[in-house]
């Protein structure tokens, strides 16, 4: 049974792999503060043109999502992202956990925009509510959408215009940057945003984030909260080197790419099946929505999520493809779509 569960099923990249192993043996500096940190985190700032940028390195998404806003934000203040957004379904309250309400607009996209944001904000006037103070996007976003450059600089525009942080939550960055219709680059990313993260996880890590600060005002002391909050790694040398090897000659890229072209096998075969998808398709992560028996018949072989129940008769499921994803398990899932279809 092939998983299109998830795009961390996997271990690492065999690089990746290869190069912590020749590292295994040799002593580093810890808390971050070692070699591998320091040349990953200049990579970093050469792909984004930003030399200023502090680049700290994480061991997840929900952890790095939680530390970037508890840092930015003042105990009255609140947060602003979609309703499907991360920090909002799957974070087990992280962000309230710390004290910052997460304030929701209805995105049929998955996709903030301004004016939503402004409704939020007409909603919380005065010191008796919480403060909007950060907006939160994702990219791709929850449901496998992208932001275009038009997007998120209209979104840029109207934080600065208005004293909002825009942080970019980056889990799936690589996909997004690699998809067909993507027309931002990294470094197009670090000028609109706040902050944002580069997605290790979940293309090709065997674990890790990288945290990219680029607002002057959010970058002291920065450590100590990362401290405070459990997240210093004394062998942080071991994120440092996963991201010195995804920089280093386009692994990222390549990887994401890898991911995306098998979703794009799959996604031919659904349409080629007259198959519709909730969200439009665009990156490894597909919506679509099967007939009850095929979800059935399709779940003996292959393991994916369920979303939700559009109507009596059909179910929508989440297909997620990897950086490591067969093109024989990609194939396989077309033979049986196809067998189905043809009843």
């Amino acid at each position: 049974m092939y998983s299109f569960n998830n795009d961390y099923s996997e271990g690492a990249s065999p690089q990746i792999l290869d190069a912590l192993i020749r590292e295994n043996l040799v002593q580093n500096s810890g808390y971050g503060l070692d070699g591998h940190c320091r040349a990953a985190a200049n990579r970093i700032r050469q792909e984004i043109r930003r030399p200023d940028a502090d680049v700290h390195f994480l061991t997840g998404g929900t952890q790095t999502n939680l530390i970037a806003i508890a840092a930015a934000l003042r105990p009255w203040q609140a947060v602003i992202s979609a309703s499907t957004g991360h920090i909002n379904v799957h974070e087990t309250g992280a962000v309230e956990a710390a004290g910052h309400k997460v304030l929701t607009a209805s995105c049929p996209d998955g996709k903030l925009t301004p004016d939503q944001i402004a409704g939020i904000l007409a909603l919380h006037t005065d010191e008796h509510m919480v403060q909007p103070r950060m907006v939160y996007i994702s990219d791709s976003t929850e449901v496998g959408t992208c932001y275009t450059k038009q997007e998120l600089s209209a979104l840029s525009g109207f934080c600065r215009e208005h004293g909002l942080y825009l942080f970019l939550d980056g889990a799936r960055l690589g996909s997004a940057l690699t998809c067909a219709s993507n027309d931002l680059t990294l470094a197009d990313i670090a000028a609109l945003t706040d902050l944002f993260y580069i997605g290790g996880t979940k293309n090709g890590a065997l674990l890790g984030e990288a945290l990219v600060i680029v607002n002057e005002a959010l970058k002291p002391d920065f450590r100590y909260m990362i401290k405070q909050r459990g997240a210093m790694l004394a062998k942080g040398w071991i994120a440092g080197i996963q991201f010195e090897e995804l920089f280093r000659d386009g692994l990222f890229y390549r990887l994401a790419s890898h991911a995306n072209e098998a979703a794009g096998q799959l996604r031919q075969a659904l349409e080629a099946c007259g198959v519709a998808f909730a969200y439009p398709p665009c990156t490894n992560q597909l919506f679509p929505i099967l007939p009850d028996a095929w979800v059935e018949a399709l779940s003996k072989d292959f393991q994916f999520q369920f979303q939700d129940k559009p109507d009596s008769t059909h179910t929508c499921v989440r297909l997620v493809t990897s950086w490591a994803t067969p093109p024989e398990a990609a194939e396989a899932f077309r033979k049986a779509l196809l067998a189905l279809a043809a009843g």
